[in-house]
């Protein structure tokens, strides 16, 4: 069982984490208007994709972190389960967007 003291490690680890998926959606947003706008080459149904992953992301958060408040965990570990799905799919994003 956790207890309610935080972790200041956790914390830092949270928030570089946090630190690097927003930069991480601040490259694929600027990939993807770049995409949008003609000036770079832009993979058939990136568009789509673009809309569709926001609520398999939304979902997959949601679930982590119910299950996670339901296992007891503190509310640092609660938004870092949260955050997993969205850190991966930005992760994931700027990989494949770099390729181009």
């Amino acid at each position: 069982m956790n207890t309610m003291m935080v972790d200041p490690f956790s914390c830092m680890r949270l928030w570089t984490d946090m630190m690097r998926m927003g930069a991480e959606a601040q490259y694929v947003m600027t990939m993807r208007m770049a995409g949008l706008m003609g000036v770079m080459p832009q993979r058939k149904g990136e568009n789509y994709r673009m809309v569709a992953e926001k609520g398999d992301a939304a979902r997959e958060a949601m679930g982590a972190a119910f299950r996670s408040a339901a296992s007891g965990a503190r509310a640092d570990e609660i938004l870092a389960a949260a955050m997993k799905p969205y850190g991966r799919r930005t992760r994931v994003n700027a990989r494949r967007l770099s390729r181009h």
